[in-house]
């Protein structure tokens, strides 16, 4: 078991440390040498996991996708989801290369913190063009503020039903935010608080209120529109070959 950037699977209770084992133990027994890697990353190593409510994302990567390869797998990921939450995405080795350039951000996160349960990391070696990262930014804040809108409106005046929708969209930020933080040179570390902490310096607002949104729902809905205008406009400044 190897580890990059992250605290390892000792960090997390028991409950969830074993589960994880079996399914590693379940997917080699079930496909052998076709497992090319067994990846957790997410909140169960950067920090943030909160059991009985936090999923556990992991990548299991096959040499492989067939579908008897497929069906294979299928019961100890079954089990493994129903038991500790384990939500798995399912990848073809050699096409994590060829893919960087459309889910720049992703691979990113998973780089920066990441626990190898199994096999090889196909993850360590791969170049991210800047470029790349600067559209997928750009795209999921803007695709954030449109859907926050439809929210609002869908919430038919619901401060309930608004404060869950700004929780949500707040947890989502947290990866685009920091890529664009990383982008500007600004350093910060990638868990939640302290990227908005940093964005808050960064673009002179209060990101207060995006840490007790369910306290004022109204102050939150605010904070996170002004905060995704900010970034948007920053984004978009980079993107011209500006200095931000």
């Amino acid at each position: 078991m190897t580890t990059n950037g992250a605290p390892g699977l000792a960090a997390l209770p028991e409950s969830v440390r074993q589960p994880l084992l079996t399914l590693k133990d379940g997917l080699e027994k079930a496909v052998g040498a076709n497992l090319a890697a067994l990846v957790v990353y997410g909140s169960a190593v950067r920090g943030g996991y909160v059991l009985h409510e936090s999923d556990i994302d992991v990548i299991v990567v096959l040499n492989d996708t067939s579908l008897p390869q497929l069906k294979a797998i299928a019961n100890p990921l079954m089990v493994a989801r129903y038991s500790a939450r384990v939500e798995a995405m399912i990848l073809k080795r050699e096409a994590i290369p060829r893919a960087s350039d459309v889910f720049p951000l992703l691979y990113d996160d998973v780089q920066q913190r990441h626990v190898l349960l199994s096999g090889s990391d196909p993850f360590a070696n791969l170049t991210i063009a800047d470029d790349h990262r600067r559209l997928r930014i750009e795209q999921e804040l803007r695709e954030m503020r449109i859907r926050m809108r439809r929210a609002v409106v869908d919430a038919l005046g619901s401060e309930a039903t608004i404060a869950g929708a700004v929780a949500r969209k707040v947890k989502q930020l947290r990866c685009p935010l920091h890529a664009l933080l990383r982008l500007k040179g600004v350093a910060c570390d990638d868990r939640l608080e302290p990227v908005l902490e940093t964005a808050g310096k960064t673009y002179r607002i209060d990101t207060t209120p995006l840490n007790k949104v369910f306290a004022d729902p109204a102050a939150a809905h605010t904070a996170l529109r002004v905060l995704l205008d900010a970034a948007i406009q920053d984004v978009d400044t980079l993107g011209a070959g500006g200095k931000a």
